[in-house]
């Protein structure tokens, strides 16, 4: 009996993505910045999963930019999720969920303040039972500590829940190292690999998830 489903965050529920493009329209203008940066950025960027301390510095030295790194750096923590953009059908699968009485949690890696800051800005917090963000408990995806502690926290064992991510190595090893199964939903890095319980269209298909 599915008892509960844990989503991650970021390319699962948020659409990183789009935000992203979205800033980064806002971000090249403000700058006057050459046509070919925003793509860069985005390979360099990796998803999310390179720090920006690290991709400013080198896109001012490779396109010769007048601009300091920091103050790219300060336009990305300024603005790059002031406005957060929902995956597709996010709304509608969490309350079908919420209806059928499975209970909803969020594991997601990041800083606390930005994290809250675009689980604010989806309209997330009140439709999820729990979110358990890695810098607020001192645990980060894939440490099995981190899944363990979600469950724990609904109240449920992981042979009665479900996994949902984009992340091979965070949403579909690490979760299945604690007993859970896990469903991959392809909006970053590809299977390497990896082999989930389940792959997903889209997020609708969590609905058939038994």
């Amino acid at each position: 009996m599915l008892k509960a489903v844990l989503f991650d965050l970021d390319g699962t529920l948020h659409d990183r993505n789009a935000t992203i493009f979205q800033w980064l329209k806002g971000h090249t203008r403000r700058f006057d910045l050459p046509a070919a940066y925003a793509a860069r950025f985005l390979k360099l960027d990796d998803f999310g999963y390179r720090p920006k301390s690290e991709v400013m510095p080198l896109l001012v030295r490779e396109f010769g930019l007048a601009h300091p790194a920091q103050a790219l750096l300060d336009d990305f923590s300024d603005h790059a999720f002031g406005q957060p953009v929902p995956v597709p059908h996010t709304h509608a699968v969490l309350a079908e969920l919420r209806q059928r009485g499975v209970l909803l949690g969020i594991v997601t890696n990041g800083w606390e303040l930005k994290q809250r800051q675009t689980l604010h800005g989806l309209d997330l917090t009140r439709r999820v039972d729990d979110v358990v963000i890695s810098k607020a408990v001192g645990l980060s995806k894939p440490d099995p500590a981190i899944y363990r502690l979600a469950l724990e926290r609904l109240g449920v064992d992981a042979a009665d829940a479900w996994f949902v991510g984009d992340s091979p190595r965070n949403d579909i090893t690490g979760p299945q190292a604690v007993g859970l199964r896990a469903a991959f939903l392809c909006t970053g890095h590809a299977l390497a690999g990896e082999r989930p319980d389940a792959v997903l269209g889209d997020l609708r298909d969590v609905l058939a998830l038994a």
